[in-house]
């Protein structure tokens, strides 16, 4: 009898204890965001679903086939948004990146000293806004002499290419390769600047221990062969006019986040 009251006063106790435990669980304080850290935006460069890949053919749905040789596009005016709303913008004298496919390292794009928290936007520009050109060419700090090196600019006078997408072409009634040229930026009174928002699938979750990367699939074929398309034949370079604006409106679709690594 005393060897059963002993065992009934183990579970209770042992019941007691776990029970306790549950509480202190369940009114544990809630975790305190402090500090800063680096969010990264990683671009992957895709053409109709499949990773793209320089020189290879790509057949659109007007039936032109497309190798693509240059990929290149100004990122400018960064904006993370937090789970409650609240934003960070990144300073505008460091929101300014040339995303290059044969420049590995420039498919990153680190965002340093962010506030600590769960971010679930992210908002930026496509190309170099009008405001910051009005600057003037001593008012582009260093990002002017990297977007010449990087030939992301017709002229000062000109501005910037904010997007630079070459290559060659054929047509189902001429095999003989075309180069075409797609370079949107300022042309006459159409400044063609871009911004897009992406949802995060999952939190961004920012910390002094945990760098987060953003995988972004960038769908080139959007481009020219989005909701509105273009034909090469009808013209194989696209630096101005109306077609120039159709593509500019092209980028609504052409970014999207894949998934979120917080790692």
């Amino acid at each position: 009898m005393k060897f059963q009251l002993k065992n009934i006063i183990a579970v209770m106790a042992l019941t007691l204890a776990l029970s306790s435990c549950s509480k202190d669980d369940e009114t544990s304080p809630t975790e305190v965001i402090t500090g800063q850290g680096t969010l990264k935006l990683k671009f992957d460069n895709t053409y109709n679903g499949a990773n793209l890949a320089m020189e290879t053919p790509y057949t659109n749905s007007n039936g032109e086939v497309v190798k693509v040789t240059k990929a290149k596009y100004i990122i400018s005016n960064v904006v993370l948004t937090k789970e409650d709303g609240s934003t960070y913008v990144v300073p505008k004298s460091e929101s300014y990146f040339i995303v290059d496919e044969l420049t590995p390292a420039s498919l990153t794009v680190a965002i340093p000293n962010v506030p600590a928290g769960n971010y679930t936007k992210v908002k930026y520009g496509i190309g170099v806004d009008q405001a910051q050109w009005e600057l003037g060419a001593t008012g582009q700090g260093d990002f002017l002499a990297q977007a010449q090196t990087a030939g992301m600019m017709w002229s000062w006078t000109a501005g910037y290419k904010f997007i630079n997408f070459e290559g060659t072409f054929t047509t189902p009634t001429n095999s003989a390769a075309t180069v075409f040229r797609v370079h949107t930026g300022k042309t006459g009174t159409d400044y063609n600047y871009k911004e897009v928002t992406l949802t995060f699938p999952d939190k961004a979750l920012v910390r002094t221990t945990i760098s987060p990367a953003v995988h972004i699939l960038t769908d080139l074929s959007k481009l020219i062969d989005g909701t509105n398309k273009i034909n090469f034949s009808e013209g194989a370079s696209v630096m101005g006019g109306t077609k120039l604006a159709l593509i500019t409106a092209n980028l609504d679709n052409a970014f999207v986040v894949e998934h979120v690594h917080n790692d």
